[in-house]
């Protein structure tokens, strides 16, 4: 059974980070895309960025040169680095899984496996 589990979320100040970690069971996710998502309340679901299973990575424009994604492949887990953090990256983070070897993308609906999501809260 494939599962997604996201954890390491919080409270941090501005200006701080955060790393999320992705720890994936059932499948080995260095072969497929895995994507992280979150979702403010009262906005839609937003890409943040995604790793293919070749390396190939992707970012969304409000978190470019600020977030970084990671693998290890080792501990099955992606990670999401966050630094410089704002308030309006305060939202419920979430990671899924394309089992169809896409390229990286932020396309919801195609993602077949998520994660519960790990609140990150951005205030002073």
């Amino acid at each position: 059974q494939s599962q997604l589990v996201e954890s390491g979320g919080g409270l941090v100040q501005p200006g701080g980070s955060l790393r999320l970690s992705c720890a994936a069971s059932g499948f080995p996710l260095r072969y497929y895309t895995i994507s992280w998502f979150r979702q403010a309340p009262g906005k839609e679901r937003e890409g943040v960025s995604c790793i293919s299973g070749g390396g190939r990575t992707n970012y969304g424009d409000s978190v470019k040169g600020r977030f970084t994604i990671s693998r290890d492949n080792a501990k099955n887990t992606v990670y999401l680095q966050m630094n410089s953090l704002k308030p309006e990256d305060t939202a419920v983070y979430f990671c899924a899984v394309d089992k169809n070897g896409r390229s990286p993308h932020f396309v919801a609906a195609d993602y077949d496996y998520w994660g519960q999501g790990t609140q990150v809260t951005v205030s002073s």
